[in-house]
């Protein structure tokens, strides 16, 4: 589907299929293409009592990227050359790929040849360092632009509680299609093993310039059988049980957070001539918040 066609609003509900993609995160030994069958069931209101992102007030987990190094006991740098969704880069531990510099991380994207790979770059996680069930999330970020440019803002459950990808779920707090620099989306995958696996994505709009031109913020807020997705404070999508019916909704158990910048694969394609290197991904602070009367 061809998504750059589509009427840019900036404040909408959407509910529309994300199909040709696989997640951006599933584990080994899955396609890497995906033939998973894409939801378009509308997002279902809930009651006022739902929290709003102010009520996640007790800061229980942050980074503000003020170290001269990157925080061990927070990150672990994944390693490796072959990724799903076709995508093209190698991610690596080095300093050049992901680093911090006048307080912000910086994930930087570049073209150059490491073992099977013409790209390299970096994909952070907080997997035993930092794992949540339910709060807000909050991520400031400036994101890079391009035709074949994939940064992403995104959780994995901690434990598989319900099997393996997708069965206990993906949380897409943000990707962004760097053809399309100017819209981002929020995306959840579910379902059973390829090829029955689904997702349903909600996209966000700015109204002027793109999401390269400054930092942005980026969030969820997730209580037990709600998501709901933000921008700059602006509700742009949510999802139930409801949402998701007959399917199992897998997102009520602990998930871990990933920061990472991808280059090419089915997502938004690969690389071309009018594509520059390096790219970098600026990223200002990642927090986590709890109600106050719960548990961190």
């Amino acid at each position: 589907m061809n998504y750059s066609n589509r009427i840019a609003l900036p404040k909408p509900f959407y509910a529309f299929a994300l199909l040709g993609y696989l997640c951006i995160g599933c584990t080994s030994g899955l396609p890497t293409d995906s033939a998973g069958t894409a939801a378009t069931t509308p997002a279902t209101a809930q009651p006022a009592t739902a929290p709003t992102p102010e009520a996640f007030s007790k800061l229980v987990w942050s980074d503000e990227f003020d170290s001269p190094n990157l925080d061990t006991s927070k990150w672990e740098m994944e390693v490796g050359d072959k990724w799903h969704n076709n995508e093209l880069q190698a991610y690596t531990n080095r300093a050049t790929n992901a680093f911090t510099k006048d307080g912000f991380l910086v994930i930087e994207a570049k073209q150059e040849r490491l073992r099977e790979a013409n790209y390299t770059s970096a994909r952070l996680r907080t997997k035993g360092k930092g794992d949540w069930q339910f709060g807000k999330v909050e991520v400031r970020a400036k994101l890079p632009s391009g035709q074949g440019i994939w940064p992403a803002i995104w959780m994995m459950p901690t434990d598989d509680v319900y099997g393996g990808w997708p069965k206990s779920g993906e949380l897409d707090i943000m990707e962004l299609r760097g053809k399309t620099p100017n819209q981002v989306l929020g995306t959840i995958h579910y379902g059973t093993t390829w090829p029955g696996n689904k997702n349903i994505s909600g996209e966000y709009d700015l109204p002027t310039g793109t999401f390269s031109d400054d930092f942005h913020i980026f969030s969820i807020t997730w209580s037990k059988d709600l998501i709901r997705w933000y921008v700059d404070g602006q509700q742009f999508y949510e999802v139930t049980p409801e949402t998701i019916a007959p399917e199992h909704y897998p997102y009520n158990s602990r998930f871990y957070l990933i920061l990472n910048l991808a280059v090419g694969g089915d997502f938004g394609g690969n690389p071309d001539t009018t594509t520059t290197f390096p790219q970098q991904m600026l990223v200002d602070y990642a927090r986590v918040y709890k109600l106050p009367e719960e548990d961190s």
